[in-house]
């Protein structure tokens, strides 16, 4: 028995806790980055500040997602996750530009993503739980709808305060300036009243319900991509993974310090990581010898070894894609404030001014995304996804690319155009040829483990960035914008090796 089709309402409420979710990231993609620099940060230290973001989703939404897949409550499957998530960054929205040192702002982006994460990704679920086949890239679409729209305001609040309402937007030094502070208590208010209202007005199927429907879509899902998950990967295969990372990571570091002694602790990141990669697959190996495979850490490692071949495809499309956009969330506002303004004073009015140019630039792009989310998805009936989503990605990567060659900053606003064609693109294209080729009953895990291929390039450009800049770059964080540019356009590339087994059997 087939999903029942939901109206666009319906869609449109399931949909609208994003709203405020998106609220969060565009506030602190637009200004965590202004907060650490008054704080005192060093450009080269920026990435490295930043990587508490992309850790905390590698770690939380596999977790979110295994446990959402498990759960049911008078609130429902994913809808208490909604709601606490929600609770908990809210909190951590009012306490961020209040952060009298820098650790202490480092700290609560930790929190402040964690929460955020524990909201988000069960909505990704949310829409394979609730939509059939042929509507989920509406959901997806509406999903990079309520994102857009969310981050029109939140990006442009810092501007709005000081150009509309009069409130300042420069302080002392050390000082985070009003304007600012004020934004983050408004987003706090937004992301909470919307997940509010999708968390009221939308009602989940019961286990008995998605056992039913479930079963047509499995058969489906079977006989199209022959996914098999229900025997467990042998603890020889965990074991010798963990062999290999942990030699792979302790080989690396070892040859930074001693051979090439490089002292720049971000670039041991990567290493640290396969180390601790490895050593989780020896815990996994050593649980699954003695058939211990029931808990949450074994299941996600077994089913991340056993990903359906479509999402391997999407993996490098994804790993290419976020490297950009995290290059973009880091080093806009120091390239645009040092490159285009030519300031570097952070107590300065040239930079705050520029500061605040920043956030409407990133307006502008989630703008165009909420506007374009609704053509991208009339385009990929009309066409295919993959095509749409190549052809959007390109264009974003030249758009990265014009930031070097503009000098009048109004003139970036055409180059933010671009960006939001890929945005759009990217919060809906890879998740609805996702869907249709994972096993109803683990959509809400795969999704976390999907998130992987979002985080491990935030985490590798975060630990590589600052090196580049500062090393290879003098300092100009433009350069990383191309690099980010470049990057885009090899993800469009890739999109056209993609298997949609959706689109490949309609």
């Amino acid at each position: 028995m087939n999903k029942p089709r939901l109206s666009f309402w319906q869609i449109w409420n399931m949909s609208f806790g994003f709203l405020g979710i998106q609220f969060g990231f565009a506030l602190q993609n637009a200004n965590v980055s202004r907060i650490f620099e008054t704080l005192g940060a060093k450009i080269d230290n920026i990435p490295i500040l930043w990587i508490a973001a992309p850790v905390t989703g590698l770690i939380v939404q596999p977790i979110i997602g295994h446990m959402s897949d498990k759960t049911w409550g008078k609130l429902g499957r994913r809808r208490p996750y909604f709601l606490t998530g929600a609770v908990l960054a809210s909190i951590a929205l009012i306490f961020m530009p209040n952060s009298p040192v820098l650790w202490i702002a480092a700290g609560t982006l930790w929190i402040m993503d964690a929460s955020i994460n524990v909201s988000m990704e069960p909505f990704r679920a949310f829409v394979g739980d609730m939509l059939p086949s042929e509507q989920r890239t509406v959901g997806f679409s509406m999903q990079s709808f309520f994102i857009g729209t969310g981050a029109i305001i939140a990006s442009a609040l810092p501007y709005i305060m000081k150009n509309w309402i009069g409130i300042a937007n420069t302080a002392p030094e050390g000082q985070i300036p009003p304007s600012v502070k004020f934004s983050f208590y408004i987003g706090a208010a937004v992301f909470l009243a919307s997940v509010l209202w999708t968390v009221f007005s939308t009602k989940e199927y019961s286990p008995e319900e998605l056992k039913k429907y479930s079963e047509s879509d499995q058969n489906s899902i079977h006989s199209k991509s022959n996914i098999s998950n229900n025997e467990f990967i042998s603890s020889s295969k965990f074991l010798r993974g963990g062999m290999i990372w942990t030699l792979l990571g302790v080989i690396g570091a070892l040859i930074l310090f001693l051979i090439l002694k490089i002292t720049d602790y971000g670039l041991y990141v990567l290493f640290v990581g396969a180390i601790v990669f490895g050593i989780l697959l020896f815990i996994v190996s050593f649980l699954t010898k003695r058939g211990k495979t029931d808990g949450g850490l074994v299941v996600v490692f077994n089913d991340f070894f056993k990903m359906p071949k479509t999402m391997k495809q999407l993996a490098f499309v994804q790993f290419f894609s976020w490297f950009a956009l995290f290059s973009m969330w880091i080093y806009t506002t120091p390239a645009v404030t040092h490159h285009i303004y030519g300031a570097t004073d952070t107590t300065s009015e040239l930079y705050n001014k520029g500061a605040d140019w920043v956030g409407v630039l990133m307006a502008v792009y989630n703008g165009f995304a909420a506007v374009m989310a609704f053509v991208l998805m009339w385009l990929a009936k009309k066409t295919n996804r993959k095509s749409v989503h190549m052809i959007s990605l390109i264009c974003g990567g030249i758009a990265f690319l014009s930031f070097y060659v503009i000098k009048d900053p109004n003139l970036l606003l055409i180059s933010e155009l671009g960006i939001g064609l890929a945005w759009a693109s990217i919060l809906a294209m890879p998740y609805a040829i996702l869907a249709g080729s994972l096993p109803p009953e683990k959509m809400g895990v795969y999704m976390g483990i999907f998130n992987f291929f979002i985080v491990i390039p935030q985490i590798t450009a975060a630990a590589i960035l600052g090196w580049f800049v500062k090393n290879l770059f003098g300092d100009d964080a433009m350069y990383a914008l191309l690099l980010g540019g470049a990057s885009m356009i090899l993800a469009g590339i890739l999109v056209m090796f993609v298997n949609d087994v959706d689109e490949m059997h309609s």
